[in-house]
Protein backbone atom coordinates (compact mmCIF):
# COMPACT_ATOMS: atom_id res chain seq x y z
CA UNK A 1 0.00 0.00 0.00
CA UNK A 2 1.17 3.46 -0.93
CA UNK A 3 1.86 6.02 2.22
CA UNK A 4 -0.54 8.37 3.10
CA UNK A 5 -0.17 10.51 0.07
CA UNK A 6 -0.44 8.87 -3.27
CA UNK A 7 2.31 10.96 -4.75
CA UNK A 8 5.82 12.44 -3.37
CA UNK A 9 7.37 15.88 -5.14
CA UNK A 10 11.24 14.90 -5.42
CA UNK A 11 14.49 17.01 -6.44
CA UNK A 12 17.51 16.11 -7.48
CA UNK A 13 20.16 19.01 -6.91
CA UNK A 14 23.27 19.38 -10.28
CA UNK A 15 26.54 21.21 -8.57
CA UNK A 16 29.92 22.09 -9.59
CA UNK A 17 31.77 21.81 -6.35
CA UNK A 18 35.44 22.87 -6.09
CA UNK A 19 37.26 22.99 -3.06
CA UNK A 20 36.01 25.84 -1.00
CA UNK A 21 33.76 24.54 1.18
CA UNK A 22 31.81 28.42 2.04
CA UNK A 23 31.29 28.53 -1.55
CA UNK A 24 29.84 25.41 -2.28
CA UNK A 25 27.50 25.57 0.68
CA UNK A 26 26.21 28.44 -0.46
CA UNK A 27 25.49 26.88 -3.88
CA UNK A 28 23.82 24.12 -2.17
CA UNK A 29 21.56 26.16 0.11
CA UNK A 30 20.70 28.21 -3.07
CA UNK A 31 19.33 25.18 -5.61
CA UNK A 32 18.19 23.33 -2.19
CA UNK A 33 15.05 25.96 -1.66
CA UNK A 34 14.99 26.38 -5.19
CA UNK A 35 14.04 23.04 -5.02
CA UNK A 36 11.92 23.59 -2.22
CA UNK A 37 10.47 26.41 -3.28
CA UNK A 38 9.35 24.19 -6.67
CA UNK A 39 6.73 22.38 -4.14
CA UNK A 40 9.53 19.56 -3.69
CA UNK A 41 9.36 17.82 -0.62
CA UNK A 42 12.45 15.47 -0.80
CA UNK A 43 15.73 16.95 -2.18
CA UNK A 44 18.96 15.10 -2.67
CA UNK A 45 22.12 16.40 -3.20
CA UNK A 46 25.11 15.36 -4.92
CA UNK A 47 28.07 13.61 -3.69
CA UNK A 48 30.92 15.63 -2.00
CA UNK A 49 28.66 18.65 -2.49
CA UNK A 50 30.53 20.40 0.14
CA UNK A 51 33.97 20.02 -1.10
CA UNK A 52 35.15 17.99 -4.17
CA UNK A 53 38.96 17.97 -5.17
CA UNK A 54 42.54 16.49 -4.33
CA UNK A 55 43.10 14.59 -1.40
CA UNK A 56 43.93 17.24 0.22
CA UNK A 57 41.19 19.38 -0.64
CA UNK A 58 38.86 17.03 0.89
CA UNK A 59 40.93 16.32 3.99
CA UNK A 60 41.05 20.19 4.72
CA UNK A 61 37.29 20.48 4.03
CA UNK A 62 36.45 17.43 5.82
CA UNK A 63 33.97 17.79 8.74
CA UNK A 64 32.43 15.39 11.47
CA UNK A 65 29.05 15.02 11.63
CA UNK A 66 28.42 17.74 14.40
CA UNK A 67 30.10 20.12 11.94
CA UNK A 68 28.71 23.32 10.17
CA UNK A 69 27.69 21.00 7.06
CA UNK A 70 25.18 18.90 8.77
CA UNK A 71 24.17 21.48 11.03
CA UNK A 72 23.08 23.71 7.57
CA UNK A 73 21.49 20.70 6.53
CA UNK A 74 19.41 19.88 9.72
CA UNK A 75 18.19 23.61 9.83
CA UNK A 76 17.18 24.16 6.32
CA UNK A 77 15.47 21.09 6.80
CA UNK A 78 13.33 22.33 9.33
CA UNK A 79 13.06 25.18 7.85
CA UNK A 80 11.83 24.43 4.48
CA UNK A 81 9.75 21.47 5.90
CA UNK A 82 11.49 18.54 3.67
CA UNK A 83 13.32 15.77 3.89
CA UNK A 84 16.69 16.68 2.72
CA UNK A 85 19.51 13.43 1.62
CA UNK A 86 22.38 15.92 2.58
CA UNK A 87 24.44 14.23 -1.16
CA UNK A 88 27.67 13.12 0.67
CA UNK A 89 30.30 15.13 2.56
CA UNK A 90 34.08 13.91 3.74
CA UNK A 91 33.52 12.93 7.31
CA UNK A 92 36.62 13.49 9.77
CA UNK A 93 36.08 10.14 11.97
CA UNK A 94 38.07 11.06 15.30
CA UNK A 95 41.03 9.04 15.89
CA UNK A 96 40.85 7.39 12.46
CA UNK A 97 43.52 8.23 9.69
CA UNK A 98 41.24 7.81 6.47
CA UNK A 99 38.07 10.22 5.98
CA UNK A 100 34.88 8.24 5.13
CA UNK A 101 32.34 9.34 1.99
CA UNK A 102 29.29 9.79 4.21
CA UNK A 103 25.27 10.52 3.02
CA UNK A 104 22.91 11.43 5.24
CA UNK A 105 18.97 11.67 5.12
CA UNK A 106 17.14 14.57 7.59
CA UNK A 107 13.55 15.13 8.31
CA UNK A 108 11.54 17.84 7.86
CA UNK A 109 11.83 17.82 11.93
CA UNK A 110 15.72 18.70 11.21
CA UNK A 111 16.68 15.49 13.06
CA UNK A 112 19.08 12.59 11.46
CA UNK A 113 16.80 10.39 10.62
CA UNK A 114 19.59 7.89 8.60
CA UNK A 115 23.73 7.65 8.31
CA UNK A 116 25.33 5.86 5.20
CA UNK A 117 28.75 5.68 4.58
CA UNK A 118 29.89 4.38 0.97
CA UNK A 119 30.85 0.73 0.44
CA UNK A 120 31.98 0.40 -2.86
CA UNK A 121 35.24 2.50 -3.17
CA UNK A 122 36.43 3.62 -6.82
CA UNK A 123 39.33 2.13 -6.94
CA UNK A 124 39.35 2.51 -11.23
CA UNK A 125 41.44 3.45 -14.50
CA UNK A 126 38.91 5.43 -16.34
CA UNK A 127 40.37 6.99 -19.35
CA UNK A 128 43.25 6.85 -18.40
CA UNK A 129 43.12 7.98 -15.03
CA UNK A 130 43.84 6.44 -11.56
CA UNK A 131 41.42 6.87 -8.72
CA UNK A 132 42.49 5.14 -5.64
CA UNK A 133 39.26 6.04 -3.19
CA UNK A 134 40.54 3.35 -0.29
CA UNK A 135 43.48 5.30 -0.12
CA UNK A 136 42.00 7.98 1.51
CA UNK A 137 39.02 6.69 2.71
CA UNK A 138 37.62 4.20 4.78
CA UNK A 139 34.49 1.61 3.23
CA UNK A 140 31.49 1.34 5.04
CA UNK A 141 29.90 -1.95 6.01
CA UNK A 142 25.95 -1.00 6.38
CA UNK A 143 23.44 -1.27 4.52
CA UNK A 144 20.95 1.52 5.49
CA UNK A 145 17.56 2.40 4.96
CA UNK A 146 15.24 5.49 5.51
CA UNK A 147 11.54 6.51 5.45
CA UNK A 148 10.57 9.55 4.76
CA UNK A 149 7.92 12.01 7.17
CA UNK A 150 5.55 10.67 4.89
CA UNK A 151 6.19 7.64 5.39
CA UNK A 152 7.97 5.95 2.07
CA UNK A 153 10.92 4.06 2.47
CA UNK A 154 14.38 5.17 1.02
CA UNK A 155 17.22 3.25 -0.31
CA UNK A 156 20.32 5.63 0.49
CA UNK A 157 23.71 4.87 -1.88
CA UNK A 158 26.81 6.87 -3.65
CA UNK A 159 28.05 6.85 -6.61
CA UNK A 160 30.56 4.20 -7.47
CA UNK A 161 27.38 1.45 -5.68
CA UNK A 162 25.16 2.28 -8.64
CA UNK A 163 27.30 -0.42 -10.54
CA UNK A 164 26.64 -2.86 -7.65
CA UNK A 165 23.01 -4.23 -8.31
CA UNK A 166 22.68 -6.59 -4.79
CA UNK A 167 23.22 -3.80 -2.79
CA UNK A 168 19.71 -2.15 -4.56
CA UNK A 169 18.22 -5.96 -4.04
CA UNK A 170 19.02 -5.77 -0.61
CA UNK A 171 18.02 -2.09 -0.29
CA UNK A 172 14.42 -2.98 -1.83
CA UNK A 173 14.08 -6.23 0.28
CA UNK A 174 14.31 -3.81 2.81
CA UNK A 175 11.04 -1.80 2.32
CA UNK A 176 13.17 0.63 0.06
CA UNK A 177 10.76 2.38 -2.53
CA UNK A 178 13.02 5.12 -3.74
CA UNK A 179 16.86 4.52 -4.31
CA UNK A 180 19.19 7.50 -3.90
CA UNK A 181 22.39 7.97 -5.70
CA UNK A 182 24.10 11.05 -4.69
CA UNK A 183 27.02 10.98 -7.33
CA UNK A 184 30.08 12.74 -8.99
CA UNK A 185 30.66 10.25 -12.00
CA UNK A 186 33.20 11.38 -14.04
CA UNK A 187 32.28 12.61 -17.89
CA UNK A 188 33.61 9.43 -19.40
CA UNK A 189 31.60 7.26 -17.75
CA UNK A 190 28.29 9.84 -17.40
CA UNK A 191 28.66 9.87 -21.13
CA UNK A 192 28.66 5.96 -21.65
CA UNK A 193 27.15 4.31 -18.51
CA UNK A 194 25.21 6.57 -16.36
CA UNK A 195 21.68 6.72 -17.90
CA UNK A 196 21.71 2.59 -18.78
CA UNK A 197 23.08 1.89 -15.22
CA UNK A 198 20.49 4.29 -13.39
CA UNK A 199 17.48 3.10 -15.52
CA UNK A 200 18.31 -0.46 -14.67
CA UNK A 201 18.43 0.00 -11.48
CA UNK A 202 15.05 0.92 -11.47
CA UNK A 203 13.73 -1.42 -13.50
CA UNK A 204 15.42 -4.27 -11.44
CA UNK A 205 13.81 -2.98 -7.99
CA UNK A 206 11.05 -1.47 -9.60
CA UNK A 207 11.50 1.49 -7.42
CA UNK A 208 11.96 5.37 -8.29
CA UNK A 209 15.72 6.46 -8.53
CA UNK A 210 17.11 9.98 -8.12
CA UNK A 211 20.19 10.66 -9.02
CA UNK A 212 22.12 13.44 -8.25
CA UNK A 213 25.11 14.34 -10.40
CA UNK A 214 28.08 16.84 -10.26
CA UNK A 215 28.85 18.33 -13.07
CA UNK A 216 32.06 20.13 -15.06
CA UNK A 217 35.27 20.63 -14.11
CA UNK A 218 36.59 20.59 -10.15
CA UNK A 219 40.09 20.87 -9.13
CA UNK A 220 43.07 18.51 -9.95
CA UNK A 221 41.65 17.95 -13.43
CA UNK A 222 38.36 16.19 -12.52
CA UNK A 223 35.49 16.20 -14.52
CA UNK A 224 32.12 15.43 -14.21
CA UNK A 225 29.58 14.31 -16.31
CA UNK A 226 25.91 16.19 -14.90
CA UNK A 227 22.69 14.52 -16.41
CA UNK A 228 21.11 14.41 -12.86
CA UNK A 229 18.21 11.76 -13.47
CA UNK A 230 15.16 11.29 -11.76
CA UNK A 231 13.24 7.54 -12.90
CA UNK A 232 10.31 5.80 -12.14
CA UNK A 233 10.19 1.65 -11.63
CA UNK A 234 9.06 1.27 -15.02
CA UNK A 235 12.64 2.82 -16.53
CA UNK A 236 11.11 5.94 -17.82
CA UNK A 237 13.41 8.79 -17.58
CA UNK A 238 10.73 11.45 -15.84
CA UNK A 239 13.33 14.58 -15.60
CA UNK A 240 16.78 14.94 -17.01
CA UNK A 241 18.76 17.94 -15.87
CA UNK A 242 20.45 20.17 -18.45
CA UNK A 243 24.38 20.69 -18.70
CA UNK A 244 24.64 23.56 -15.99
CA UNK A 245 24.25 23.94 -11.98
CA UNK A 246 20.40 23.66 -11.27
CA UNK A 247 17.82 21.27 -10.19
CA UNK A 248 15.20 19.07 -11.64
CA UNK A 249 11.94 17.78 -10.49
CA UNK A 250 9.55 14.89 -11.04
CA UNK A 251 6.10 13.76 -9.20
CA UNK A 252 6.80 10.15 -8.01
CA UNK A 253 3.54 8.28 -8.84
CA UNK A 254 3.59 5.63 -5.73
CA UNK A 255 0.24 3.84 -6.49
CA UNK A 256 1.52 3.52 -9.94
CA UNK A 257 4.68 1.55 -8.09
CA UNK A 258 2.19 -0.36 -6.12
CA UNK A 259 0.58 -1.67 -9.40
CA UNK A 260 3.71 -2.16 -11.78
CA UNK A 261 5.17 -4.18 -8.36
CA UNK A 262 1.76 -6.13 -8.05
CA UNK A 263 1.05 -6.55 -11.85
CA UNK A 264 4.74 -7.92 -12.95
CA UNK A 265 5.65 -9.35 -9.25
CA UNK A 266 9.96 -9.66 -10.25
CA UNK A 267 10.77 -8.78 -6.54
CA UNK A 268 8.21 -11.30 -4.98
CA UNK A 269 8.47 -13.54 -7.48
CA UNK A 270 12.90 -13.63 -6.59
CA UNK A 271 14.27 -16.85 -5.69
CA UNK A 272 18.13 -16.37 -5.27
CA UNK A 273 17.31 -14.27 -2.67
CA UNK A 274 18.25 -15.73 0.17
CA UNK A 275 15.71 -18.10 3.09
CA UNK A 276 15.16 -15.06 4.84
CA UNK A 277 14.73 -11.87 2.04
CA UNK A 278 11.44 -10.01 2.55
CA UNK A 279 10.00 -8.08 -0.21
CA UNK A 280 7.82 -4.96 1.17
CA UNK A 281 5.51 -3.65 -1.80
Amino acid sequence: MPGPAATLRAAAVQLNAGADPKANLRAADTHVRAAAADGAELVVLPEKWLVLGSPDDLRAGAQPLDGPAVTWARETARELGIDLVAGSISERVEDAERLRNTSLHIGPDGEVKAVYRKIHMFDVVVDGREYRESKDEEPGDEIVTSTTAGGVGLGMSICYDLRFPELYRALAQRGARILLVPAAFTLATTRDHWEVLVRARAIEQQAFVIAANQIGAHPAGMRSGGRSLIVDPWGIVLATAPDRVGHIVADLDLAAQDRIRRDLPSLANARLTGPTAEVHA
